[in-house]
């Protein structure tokens, strides 16, 4: 069984930034971030989980309308470790974060609190 864990998150003023991190753990074959597509999520109050941004096997990025150009995905393959640099934040991307497949999904972590707020 593979368990997903969001780190990273927190209070952010508009126009700042924060690096959210994805470590999988369990068994290795299973777990492995470079045979996979991932993703980040994010679920504000109220509303339905969106997709954010995904990152092929290869490396090919895809990013929702609403933070192309200030986020950026990313994966440390060796550490089995999946980013999220957010940038010029704004206070419409107050959510809570998480990472998981793109496709068949592991079972989802507890995700990672964003607040974007001055």
């Amino acid at each position: 069984q593979v368990q997903l864990v969001e780190s990273g998150g927190g209070l952010a003023q508009p126009g700042g930034s924060l690096r959210l991190s994805c470590t999988a753990s369990g068994s290795i074959f299973t777990s492995s971030m470079r045979i996979t597509n991932m993703a980040w999520y994010r679920q504000a109050p109220g509303k339905q989980r969106e997709l954010v941004a995904s990152i092929g096997v290869r490396g090919t990025t895809n990013y929702a309308d609403s933070v192309k150009g200030r986020f950026t995905i990313s994966r440390d393959s060796a550490k089995n470790t999946l980013y999220l640099q957010m940038s010029s934040v704004k206070p419409e991307d107050t959510a809570v974060y998480y990472c998981n497949r793109v496709g068949e999904k592991w079972s989802w972590g507890q995700g990672t609190q964003v607040t974007v707020s001055s």
